[in-house]
Formats: structure tokens, C-alpha cells, sequence
């Protein structure tokens, strides 16, 4: 194969090639130039930042014939014999594949004998936090008392799963993440050297697409070129990732700005029907209103946007954006992009994410309804009179306004869930929740909670989906063959109630094997639980005789109740 990757072909010959990590090869350059260099190193930090990269350098750099120098020459017999791998003193090892305590073993015994070509044995373990802790013990014993012509560079992504006694021993490089100005000169340089040409904009989506990590912005440019005719767009950096444009981000900003359901969900799904993954949409939406609030707060920093195009169109929506809304939106997003990563219907979750944001009216409401207090001071107690009088004149007018009809369900008005702001309410069985009410035993309920991690694991043994549907539900009332199960989120309620996916019938069957007694599940949006509660307690009440009197409650259970919360007791007559 004649044609080599990028990443390989401009891989780092030098420290002066390490970019970005400027903190660390100044120190190695230092201590290789004096002589002083350690018997083993841990280089950690993320993926494709130049930690084996900076390995090789190093075995170059203290084996150089040119040595003790601050840079390998890479022309002398020993640092091409490291380059093309034909010099055996060099060892680099993956430990994620030799990660057994016979590999380490192997390198124990033949550590002790001197280097057949070059001054020092060098061993390059890639990826170590992935071997065994038999290895790690075996490992140990020679990075206490090593031969003197041997040192070992360890490599990690994940430092924290290295034993102590292995870190303390080593000194530790910690790689930062590069940044995208630097992976832009760096990515520009090899074009220059391609003989290709880009936009400067594409090369910063690159750049941000590859998260800090050099190899990954370097091999997307690959991909950009070969995908592109001698020139790279923005159009085909956009198309080869996957990311969503600026122009499309700004409408459907506006559109969630404004409240238009319509053009959100249109411009949802143009945007998936051209191959847009919910997680990343998501997270470029995010990293629009980010831009949009950091030009809102300070628009010299123009250089530090992200993804936003700098026109006419965006300066004046940031000028109008209401920035309560921008932080409760970021808010709000950012909670939803932990919960789109483990859901099993992306695109669901996202549109409901969406459709749950705040409107720009309602920010607008709430910066108004502050300053009372400020009102107040300034204008007497009159002002605040009349503010009050106009919100109750408000109020009775919107309570004229309330239908007085039956909501379509099996519940009177007084069992009616209160509304949801966006969309139609979910109908619950109210009448079977309500006989269920009046069979309910708290020993069940605790039973019930007591089981509900094992049936959980077990569910998400059988069906990550279902699980993904269920992990923001609780049970919150039980009687002997029936429970009922509240959730957080309506549209999960929804899924469960229609029985998509069999939840209804992996719940029940999970739940006959772990508690052994056949359960039938009852579903309820949170939202809508304590209207029903509290529903069934009034009707209790009425259907209590007047004249029946109150059994006199124990003075010890009394002051007992007082003590801790009801819930925690269990009262035995």
C-alpha cells in the first residue's frame, strides 16, 4: 500500500513537532540535555494529544548518537533504526491485548540483559491501565530496582485505574487536550504541505468535531480532502460529519424562541432526514446558544465562537434575545443531552426536549414579575395595591374563562390532572387507581420498593430499551395484585400505558420472578399523581359517617409521628 494517513505521515519526529504541549517537552528537553532523565515515566491525557508520539521522540532522543541533545537528529543509524522499527532495544507494547501477567513476566526476564544496538532499552507500554493486577504486580518488582540501562514509558487515557504503587514511582506528564487554534495551524500546515487549499471555517469545524484530540482532527482532514476536489468547504466538512450548519441552527433557534411548534419539528426533521445524529444536533444546538449568549455579553470576542456565522441575521437576534431565556434554555439542554445518551429512542427524546423549553414570553413574564420589591420603594404602597387588584381582576377573568366540561377520561373534574402547558394530557384510569387506592397496604408498597433494583437490573438484562423507558419511574403505591407506577416524564408514561415495546409484560414477568406473586401495573404521570391522591382522600372522607368518632390515636404513636416522617414507621396493633 502505497498511500500513507495523515496522522501517520505527519506524525511528531521531534519535540518541537509535540504541538501544544509545550509544558511538557521544555522538562524532558532539560532533563535528556543534563543527563538527568528518569527510569520510568507515565505520560496520560486524551486520546490523540502525542503521548506515543512523544515516546518514540524520547527513545530517539536519549539513544541519538548526537546524544545528550535537546532534539534527536534523525539521521544517525539509531534514529532510523527507531523509525522504521528494525532497532529490537525498542519495545512498544499493547497492553489492552498483552494485558496477562505471563507478557510482563517475559519483559521482567529479559529487562536484565544490555541493549544489543543502542544505549538504553526503552519500553513503550500503550494503554496501560488496561492490564491485569497480576501484571501490575509482576510490573512492580522492575520499576522498583531497574537495570540501569533500561526505561520504561507508560501510556494512558485513564490514570485513575493505575495502582498507586505503580504512580508512585513513575513521573508523571499530564497531555492537555490541543486547542482548536493550535490543531487549525497545525491542520493548515499540512495542507500547505498537501498542496491543498480549505476554508479557514471548515478547518474550525474539524477542529472542534475532533474534541482536543490531534490524530482524530488530522484524520477527518484526510477524509475532507479525498471527499473534496482540491479545495475544502465548509459544505463538505459539514456533510462529512454529520454536523448541522449554522443557517439551519439559527432557525431552529428562532423558532424555539418564538414558540413555533410547527417550524421546530419541520426543521427537526429536515435536519434528521439528512442523516443528522440526535446527540450531535443536540450538541450543536447547545454550542449556538452559547455563541449566541457570549456575543450578547461580549461582542468583541467575535474569535470565540464556536459555530455561529457572524452576520446580520445573528447580531440581531442576539440583540433580541432575552438572556433568561438563553440560560434557562442551556439549562435545560444540557440536562437533556445526558438523558438522549442513554435513551433508546433518540429522536423522541429530543423532541420532546424541545418541546418542553420555556417561550421567550414566559422569561419576559418573570424578569417582569421580580421587581416588586424595587416597585415598592419607589412608589409607595399604592403602586403595589393596584398591581395586586389587577391580578386578581386577572385571575377571576381566567377562571370565567375555565371549561366546565369533563375531561375525556373516567375521572369527575375534581380527579382531573392538572394541564399541561404544551399538547393533551395522558388519560389515566383514574376509577381503577382509585379502587386500587382502597386496597393499598403500605407492607406491599415497601415490599414492592425494596425489590425494585433487582427488577430493574433484570429488566435491563432483558431489554435496554424498556429500562431506558423506566429509569425515571418509582412505585408509589401497592395492594396485593396491583401497583401503581408514577413517572417523570409524560411521554415515558405514555410509552408504558400503550404497552410499546411489551413493557407492561416485561415488568410483570420480571416482577413475578423477583417477588413471586403476579403484580398487574398501573401507570400515572407524576405530574397528575397527588391531583388523584388527594381526590381519593376527599371522596374517603365524604363516604366517612359523620357520627363515627375518631379512634383516640396512642400518645407514644403520636409523638413518635412528630419525631420522624410517617412513611418510615410501621405501626403494629
Amino acid at each position: 500500500m502505497s498511500y500513507q494517513a495523515l496522522y501517520r505521515t505527519f506524525r511528531p519526529q521531534a519535540f518541537a513537532d509535540v504541538v501544544g504541549q509545550e509544558h511538557l517537552t521544555t522538562t524532558l528537553q532539560n532533563a535528556i540535555e543534563k543527563n538527568k532523565f528518569s527510569h520510568a515515566y507515565l505520560f496520560s491525557g486524551p486520546r490523540g494529544t502525542g503521548k506515543t508520539s512523544a515516546a518514540k521522540v524520547m527513545a530517539k532522543a536519549i539513544n541519538c548518537e548526537q546524544a545528550p541533545a535537546r532534539e534527536p537528529c534523525n539521521t544517525c543509524n539509531a534514529c532510523r533504526g527507531i523509525m522504521d522499527g528494525s532497532i529490537a532495544d525498542v519495545i512498544e507494547i499493547d497492553a489492552a491485548s498483552n494485558n496477562g501477567v505471563d507478557e510482563i513476566r517475559d519483559i521482567r526476564d529479559k529487562v536484565k540483559y544490555a541493549p544489543s544496538s543502542v544505549k538504553y532499552k526503552v519500553y513503550i507500554i500503550d494503554e496501560v491501565h488496561m492490564l491485569s493486577t497480576g501484571a501490575f504486580n509482576a510490573l512492580l518488582k522492575t520499576l522498583e530496582e531497574p537495570p540501569q540501562h533500561v526505561v520504561f514509558i507508560l501510556a494512558t487515557t485513564e490514570p485513575h485505574k493505575i495502582p498507586a504503587t505503580i504512580l508512585s514511582r513513575c513521573q508523571r506528564f499530564e497531555f492537555k487536550r490541543h486547542t482548536i487554534d493550535g490543531m487549525v495551524a497545525r491542520m493548515a500546515f499540512v495542507l500547505q504541505e498537501q498542496q491543498v487549499t480549505a476554508d479557514d471555517v471548515a478547518l474550525k469545524r474539524i477542529a472542534r468535531a475532533a474534541d482536543g484530540g490531534m490524530r482524530d482532527a488530522l484524520s477527518m482532514l484526510d477524509q475532507a480532502i479525498s471527499f473534496s476536489d482540491g479545495h475544502v468547504s465548509i459544505e463538505d466538512v459539514m456533510s462529512m460529519t454529520g454536523m448541522a450548519t449554522a443557517e439551519s441552527l439559527f432557525g431552529l433557534s428562532r423558532a424555539l424562541y418564538e414558540e413555533n411548534t410547527a417550524t421546530t419539528l419541520t426543521l427537526l426533521e429536515q435536519l434528521i432526514s439528512e442523516g443528522k445524529e440526535p446527540q450531535r444536533l443536540l450538541e450543536d444546538l447547545i454550542y449556538f446558544l452559547r455563541d449566541l449568549l457570549l456575543y450578547q455579553k461580549a461582542p468583541s470576542m467575535e474569535e470565540l465562537l464556536q459555530v455561529a456565522d457572524l452576520d446580520e441575521g445573528f447580531k440581531s437576534f442576539a440583540s433580541e434575545a432575552n438572556a433568561s431565556w438563553l440560560h434557562a434554555t442551556l439549562k435545560l439542554l444540557n440536562e437533556s443531552q445526558q438523558e438522549l445518551k442513554w435513551s433508546g429512542n433518540a429522536r423522541v427524546m429530543l423532541e420532546v426536549a424541545l418541546l418542553r423549553l420555556p417561550g421567550s414570553d414566559e422569561n419576559v413574564m418573570q424578569e417582569q414579575a421580580t421587581p416588586v420589591q424595587a416597585s415598592t420603594s419607589s412608589s409607595g404602597s399604592e403602586e403595589l395595591l393596584k398591581r395586586i387588584a389587577a391580578l386578581e381582576q386577572e385571575l377571576s377573568k381566567l377562571a370565567r374563562q375555565q371549561p366546565t366540561g369533563a375531561v375525556a377520561s373516567d375521572a369527575s373534574p375534581q380527579q382531573t390532572a392538572r394541564k399541561r402547558p404544551r399538547g393533551q394530557q395522558i388519560k389515566v384510569p383514574v376509577a381503577e387507581i382509585h379502587r386500587m387506592l382502597s386496597q393499598a397496604e403500605k407492607k406491599e408498597l415497601q415490599t414492592l420498593k425494596k425489590a425494585w433494583p433487582d427488577v430493574m437490573e433484570q429488566i435491563k438484562n432483558e431489554k435496554i430499551s424498556a429500562h431506558a423507558t423506566l429509569i425515571s419511574s418509582e412505585p408509589v403505591a401497592a395492594s396485593e395484585n396491583t401497583f401503581l407506577l408514577a413517572f417523570k416524564y409524560d411521554i415515558h408514561c405514555q410509552m408504558v400505558s400503550d404497552n410499546k415495546h411489551q413493557v407492561c409484560d416485561i415488568i410483570e414477568e420480571v416482577l413475578a420472578k423477583t417477588t413471586g406473586k403476579p403484580y398487574r401495573v398501573l401507570t400515572v404521570p407524576q405530574t397528575q399523581w397527588q391531583d388523584i391522591r388527594e381526590s381519593f382522600i376527599q371522596t374517603q372522607r365524604e363516604q366517612t359517617p359523620e357520627s363515627a368518632e375518631p379512634e383516640e390515636e396512642d400518645p407514644l404513636i403520636a409523638e413518635a409521628k412528630k419525631l420522624v416522617p410517617e412513611e418510615w414507621l410501621d405501626i403494629k396493633s
